[in-house]
């Protein structure tokens, strides 16, 4: 009796191993058939699982990380030329005319001072002036139909001219006889003009030519 109760206690331990054995053999090529650990997002290779984070909104203001633009020294500034500082020439493209010849005038302007400066050289800023003795004949600004500002760095000791010169038709000017045909025109003969031009405050030597 006793070795009948052994025998059936071990062969319920053989089968109860082999049963243990047999659920391992099959477990083993379930998760090597299934691969339950490639659905987990940290290990799957499919990058459609992982969620994707948007890029962050653009902003236009700067970030704690920004460094600010870099502003041009007010010391590097030219500062508004001095009357001192400038020196206005009258031009004109000759010393005398033939009859029916018109004088072209400019100006020419050069910076005697020692330091850059920043001057309005435009035409709101430039008059012109023709006398004969104590006579005016005319002035650029009577009938002038617009003006403008150009405000440019003049270099010290750098001198500018003017790129389109005025044509002087001869006749006298006034405010109220631009458009009229029969203006009186200019003594000829070998009588004498003197040119000058202002330009803001600063005033320019007169400059003489003949008329024939």
């Amino acid at each position: 009796m006793y070795r009948r109760r052994r025998l059936v206690v071990g062969v319920l331990a053989l089968a109860l191993l082999a049963g243990i054995v047999v659920g391992l053999v099959f477990g083993i090529r379930w998760l090597v058939a299934a691969q339950p650990w490639q659905n987990l997002p940290f290990l799957s290779s499919d990058t459609s699982a992982v969620e994707e984070v948007p890029d962050p909104v653009p902003t236009l203001l700067p970030t704690e990380e920004a460094e600010p633009a870099a502003t041009p020294s007010a010391e590097n500034q030219p500062e508004a030329c001095a009357n001192g500082a400038l020196q206005v020439s009258a031009v004109t493209d000759q010393d005398s005319y033939a009859a029916g010849e018109n004088p072209q005038i400019s100006l020419e302007l050069t910076n005697v001072g020692s330091l850059d400066c920043v001057l309005n050289v435009g035409t709101s800023q430039q008059r012109f002036e023709i006398v004969s003795g104590s006579d005016t004949w005319w002035r650029s600004t009577d009938c002038q139909s617009g003006s403008a500002d150009q405000w440019v760095t003049l270099a010290a000791g750098q001198t500018v001219s003017s790129t389109s010169p005025i044509t002087w038709d001869r006749t006298r000017s006034a405010t109220d006889t631009c458009d009229a045909e029969d203006r009186p025109a200019a003594v000829g003969g070998g009588a004498t003009y003197a040119l000058t031009v202002r330009l803001g405050e600063v005033m320019s030597q007169s400059t003489s030519f003949l008329l024939y």
